[in-house]
């Protein structure tokens, strides 16, 4: 039987815990003489903004940046926007309510109390970043404006055109800049942690490799917060940034912080489909366009062929024989069902051989209602940059008129297709946001807690402000003042030795392989079979298939990886090669957890476990638990599974229904 694990929620009905909570802050005397450090891992939105929270509270925070800018961090490729309870729309929005549609978007797999509280601060977000001048979009009247969003039946998405992400990190960034003017912040840019340094039980440091000299540097903290995001560039093809990785959390992975439902993996819906096999990344179209754009494929199997070999362009298809499939399917919720509801449905039609571009694997995102009810330059100004993007990418304009039959109007469709996005699963922690490892924190997408199977559109940017600005800054606290208030640890102790050796010795055993393959040859590899195996739709078969392959791979990568150049200075194929190694690891662990759960969920779909209509059928008497893993000693060696029961007080667990 699988160990029980104890997330310490504070006790008491859920709608009281924050509440509770909030009486035993305890804060730190900016003008007390003994500082005290921390180090906070990432500047991306959750990073940056527990960066410059805690330096204006009086700590003295290191920050590490794996780029030459937090301006650069992949937050600012959350284009759609950042849910908050403010109900501006009197539609009957309220923090219960959002806390109800985030529970039930996770499929009833999230921890309540953590997403109640997510909820609750999500107003005072907003607030905070109107008064940092973030440009929300308003209405005629000045007040901000709303749209809805997947998985809500109402309005509660701030938004800032299609560059909302980038916005709330440049009001991030400035905060974080007058926190580095006043000498309560130094920031470290090219930097990236390769281990963290444990000193009698407890997170005291880091070993950070500087990526323009590569030379191992040690840093010592009275606390370590790591900000790093998600994993879903283990499948190589995702909508990251390239930059995009795991290593920092498989290293607090390693030393003993246990990583929390690993299978949950969000496909996104919107994504620009793949158009040959030499990409490197894929683009994703903001889910805000689901507001105003219809997804179809052809009701007629002869039409779907004439697109896929060209003769046709989905403008030549009426209005009558297009199949709008999550209207059909789904009345009461339309175009703007749950991402992993969305996903499924399109993979689906596709399968059935409806896909529109020459693959098979595409349907079409229409605008052409919206564009004649509404006008081109209103769905312009909603959408515009998205537009061009998407125009740069493909040569389509899609606010372009293409056809007209029989007096309709239709402009150019894009053509969208599921693929790798955010990541659910994280490092495990409890409700003040640390992990196993006592004086280390996750917050933000590295962390597992708020989402559950499935992410809700909007609430990425909502979880990492809310923990960077909110949560972080006060329960870091907890464990400070609970502790004997030690002095800054010297870095010449042996554990910091004992680490920087470890990593040292590791860069020079990849270096030494000397084989033939690059880096992202094996790596293209693991994605496919990760896609193939792993992907959207699952099977025991399947994922026992995919395990053997990714060992096989990892034999591969440690006999006949190349590496070129040297490990001194700037070598950017050195620290994929690193990703990359914590890539298969996270590969494996994602697909010992999916075998482990006999059961569909959110993003993990077993094809053993669906409704007769192809839904997601869950098994809450054996799988309602988080399901962690805890590393062995060996990447060789199988994790073993530790379980945290869930419970829930304050809504009843069901079946989800987007149909009425």
């Amino acid at each position: 039987m699988a160990k029980q694990l104890d997330s310490r929620i504070p006790e008491g009905p859920v709608a009281e815990k924050w509440t509770n909570y909030k009486a035993h802050q305890r804060l730190v005397n900016p003008k007390n003489k003994l500082k005290l450090d921390v180090i906070v891992v990432g500047t991306g939105l959750a990073g940056a903004s527990a960066a410059a929270s805690l330096g204006e509270m009086g700590f003295n925070v290191l920050n590490f940046c794996i780029q030459d800018s937090p301006r650069r961090a992949h937050s600012i490729a959350a284009q759609g926007g950042i849910n908050a309870a403010k109900n501006y729309q009197n539609d009957g929005d309220s923090v219960y309510r959002l806390f109800y549609d985030t529970v039930k978007g996770g499929d009833y797999r999230a921890r309540e109390a953590n997403v109640y509280r997510l909820a609750e601060v999500s107003n005072n977000i907003i607030d905070q970043c109107v008064a940092q001048g973030v440009p929300f979009a308003r209405e005629y009247g000045g007040m901000l404006a709303n749209r809805s969003f997947g998985g809500a039946q109402v309005s509660r998405t701030f938004y800032a055109k299609g560059q909302t992400g980038q916005q709330l990190l440049l009001g991030a960034y400035s905060a974080l800049s007058c926190q580095i003017h006043a000498g309560r912040v130094k920031l470290y840019t090219r930097y990236e942690m390769e281990d963290v340094v444990v000193v009698d039980g407890r997170a005291r440091g880091i070993i950070a490799k500087n990526l323009v000299s590569g030379k191992l540097e040690r840093f010592s903290a009275n606390a370590v917060v790591i900000a790093t995001g998600g994993y879903g560039n283990t499948y190589f093809l995702s909508t990251n940034a390239m930059g995009c990785n795991c290593s920092a959390a498989m290293a607090c992975y390693r030393k003993g912080a246990y990583f929390a439902n690993p299978s949950y993996v969000q496909i996104h819906p919107t994504c620009i489909p793949v158009h040959g096999d030499k990409q490197s990344k894929l683009t994703l179209m903001s889910e805000s366009l689901r507001n105003d754009g219809r997804i179809w494929v052809p009701k007629k199997i002869e039409d779907a062929k004439a697109l896929q070999a060209g003769t046709k362009k989905g403008s030549d298809i009426p209005e009558e024989d297009r199949d709008y499939y999550l209207e059909r399917r789904y009345p009461a919720f339309g175009n703007l069902v749950p991402r992993d509801v969305a996903s499924r449905a399109a993979k689906e039609r596709c399968d059935k051989g409806f896909g529109v571009n020459n693959t098979g694997r595409a349907v079409f995102l229409d605008f052409s209602e919206s564009i004649e009810r509404l006008g081109i330059d209103v769905v312009l100004q909603r959408y515009g940059n998205l537009f061009d993007m998407y125009e740069e990418i493909t040569d389509v304009n899609p606010g372009e008129l293409a056809n007209e039959i029989n007096g309709v109007k239709y402009y150019n469709p894009m053509m969208i297709y599921p693929a790798i996005h955010y990541t659910m699963g994280g490092i495990w922690v409890d409700y003040e946001l640390m992990t196993t490892i006592p004086g280390l924190f996750a917050i933000g997408e590295c962390n597992f807690s708020d989402h559950g199977a499935n992410r809700l559109g909007a609430s990425a940017l909502m979880q990492g402000l809310a923990d960077g600005y909110f949560v972080l800054p006060y329960t870091i606290q907890n464990y400070l003042a609970d502790q004997k208030i030690w002095p800054r640890l010297s870095t010449d102790l042996p554990e910091f030795a004992e680490a920087e050796k470890a990593v040292g010795a590791e860069i020079d055993r990849l270096m030494g392989i000397h084989g033939k393959r690059s880096v992202d040859s094996i790596h293209k590899e693991l994605g496919h079979i990760m896609w193939e195996y792993v992907g959207m739709g699952r099977t025991a078969e399947g994922l026992k298939t995919g395990l053997d392959k990714i060992k096989k791979l990892r034999k591969e990568f440690e006999t006949n990886l190349f590496i070129p150049g040297t490990k001194e200075g700037l070598n950017t194929e050195l620290d994929k090669a690193i990703h990359l190694r914590d890539f298969i690891t996270m590969g494996e662990l994602i697909a010992y957890d999916a075998l482990s759960r006999n059961e569909s969920c959110g993003g993990h779909f077993r094809e053993e476990y669906q409704t007769e209509e192809g839904e997601a059928k869950r098994d809450d008497e054996n799988y309602f638990y988080v399901g962690c893993w805890e590393y062995q000693g060996s990447d060789e060696k199988a994790p073993e599974l530790i379980k945290e029961p869930l419970e829930y007080e304050a809504i009843k667990v069901q079946t989800r229904n987007y149909k009425d």
